[in-house]
Formats: structure tokens, C-alpha cells, sequence
């Protein structure tokens, strides 16, 4: 089984991160800012983390970061890469590092967003180490 022929499980999706979902099926990364203290957060939900305004708005991604940290897992018949990877944006996600040599990973190389299908085809945003 190669990385591409995964599978990943259906996201929970609810009302605070339906757009988030929407727009990853149409291949975007988007975020959430807060219009009363500036902040972008990540995971999405409707109130600021950092300052609990209700004043929040979507903004696209630049779906570029860096690996902050990772781990192989070998077990099994499907080796995969799980990550945080840090966003230019600021915030960081926890997510799989895909289409790579699992040896050549290292913390702090630049990754940037693709999408894989989850077992229900919704896309789920994972990152590839960038060209």
C-alpha cells in the first residue's frame, strides 16, 4: 500500500467548522482571525481563544509552514508521518506528512498543503514537503 492509498477517517463536522470543511473540499486552507485582538487561531470555533470576542472572520491560508515536530509510525501495514507543523500564519496543526521519504524528514523543513480524501470524500488538509 503506498502513501497516497491511506485511508483517513471522516472528520466531526459542526456548525463552528463547516466552512473550514467546505472550503477544504474545494482545495483551500482557511483560517480564523479575530477582528478585536488581531489573532489567528486554529483549531476553527466561533469565539476567540485568546480573547474570547465573537468577532471572528475566515481568511485564506497561505498553506505554507514548517515542521515543529513528528514522529514515524511503521506499525502496521501503512506507515505514516503524523506532524505539527507551524503556519506562516502562526498557528500550528496537528496533521500527516505525505508524498515523502520518511527518513528525510526533519524538524523545521518547509512543508505546504495538499489534500487527501477521507473514507466518507471530504478532503482533509495534509502537508508535502514544498518544491
Amino acid at each position: 500500500m503506498t502513501q497516497a492509498e491511506r485511508t483517513y477517517p471522516e472528520p466531526s463536522i459542526n456548525m463552528e467548522t463547516e466552512a473550514y470543511w467546505a472550503a477544504a473540499k474545494e482545495g483551500k486552507l482557511i483560517l480564523k482571525k479575530c477582528n478585536a485582538c488581531g489573532k489567528t487561531h486554529f483549531y476553527p470555533r466561533a469565539i476567540c481563544p485568546h480573547c474570547q470576542s465573537s468577532d471572528t472572520q475566515w481568511y485564506d491560508a497561505s498553506g505554507k509552514g514548517t515542521i515543529y515536530s513528528y514522529s514515524v509510525m511503521r506499525r502496521g501495514p501503512t506507515p505514516y508521518a503524523i506532524a505539527f507543523v507551524t503556519l506562516e500564519e502562526g498557528v500550528s496543526m496537528m496533521t500527516n506528512i505525505v508524498d515523502c521519504d520518511y527518513d528525510a524528514l526533519a524538524v523545521g523543513q518547509a512543508v505546504e498543503v495538499t489534500f487527501r480524501a477521507t473514507e466518507g470524500d471530504q478532503a482533509l488538509p495534509v502537508f508535502k514537503p514544498a518544491t
